[in-house]
């Protein structure tokens, strides 16, 4: 399992994000608070807090090619 922060501040980058995470063939969930929702919904992505962080969860050891393609959407330190 690897974990990340991502931020998604608008529409275009929830439909680009969203367009990322179907094509991997594991669960990835996105975490905020007691509220967890898978990250290929789009509507599950709205229930969230959009300016907030949100926790990734990528349910595989092997997600650094995934991570890569979402790398726009992490949250910068």
């Amino acid at each position: 399992m690897k974990e990340t922060v991502v931020v998604l501040s608008n529409v275009q980058d929830i439909r680009d994000f969203v367009n990322c995470v179907i094509l991997v063939d594991y669960e990835v969930d996105l975490v905020q608070g007691r509220y967890t929702v898978d990250a290929k919904s789009i509507m599950g992505i709205f229930s969230l807090d959009l300016l907030s962080p949100i926790k990734l969860i990528a349910h595989t050891d092997d997600a650094e090619e995934f991570f890569e393609n979402i790398a726009r959407f992490t949250a910068k330190n």
